[in-house]
């Protein structure tokens, strides 16, 4: 009985099918996303391997591990054969994958375009379950000195204050500004609020010599530029 309870862990599976060898004998590209989570989790159920949960989670996100990176422990937990320790796994590994990207975001840091701006915020801010609202400060070679999150739920323009916006740019040296902000409902379209708070700084930012360069609107796949649209 034992050896039925056990027969779906990695390691009594044929060679071929174990991903942890495939890894060590092929490179980790050779691996698919449902053997890679297979190797995270360690075993199956007693009728379920590894690798067949793993596509079985996949398949519930459509094989997109952006939206598998939004499930919780109470999400993860709801497949046989997940338990906390797997989901917290899981969950870890896709957060270490996040950062990553964020971390070769911020290694890029002359900004050339909107494009630019989009791959340095959308890390940070393109998968977030509210909005929130940053400045990223730039010297005169477009190089980012810094980011800075400006507000955190909704976005009025109350809660925008001008002087610590330029009182960061003054201490940083900054010439240009580029404002983001992220719209978790998935739309594009900027709202008046987004239009008042671009105009409100690129006037304070004036008399100091200091430019807002873009406004980004970001999702989680996509992104409205203010300059691109000339509404600066």
């Amino acid at each position: 009985m034992k050896e039925t309870k056990n027969s779906f862990s990695i390691k009594n599976w044929s060679e071929d099918d174990r991903p942890r060898e495939k890894l060590l004998q092929k490179g980790k590209s050779a691996l698919s996303n449902a053997e890679l989570i297979a190797i995270l989790i360690g075993s199956g159920s007693r009728n379920e391997s590894a690798v067949a949960l793993s596509k079985r989670i996949l398949a519930s996100v459509e094989l997109n591990l952006n939206e598998l990176g939004r499930l919780d422990i109470s999400d993860l937990t709801k497949f046989k054969g997940i338990g906390e320790a797997k989901a917290i796994s899981i969950i870890a590994a896709l957060e270490l994958g996040r950062r990553r990207r964020g971390e070769e975001a911020l290694e890029k840091k002359k900004i050339t375009s909107s494009s630019s701006v989009f791959e340095l915020m959308q890390p940070i801010i393109g998968e977030l379950p509210h909005e929130e609202f940053w400045i990223v400060y730039l010297n005169n070679s477009n190089k980012v000195l810094q980011k800075l999150q400006l507000s955190k739920g909704g976005i009025t323009g109350t809660l925008v204050d001008s002087r610590l916006v330029l009182k960061t740019a003054l201490q940083l040296g900054a010439v240009g500004l580029i404002l983001a902000h992220n719209h978790p409902s998935g739309t594009l379209k900027p709202s008046l609020a987004d239009k008042n708070i671009t105009q409100k700084l690129k006037a304070a930012g004036e008399s100091l010599d200091i430019k807002v360069l873009d406004h980004l609107i970001i999702t989680e796949k996509s992104y409205f530029s203010f300059a691109d649209k000339n509404l600066l």
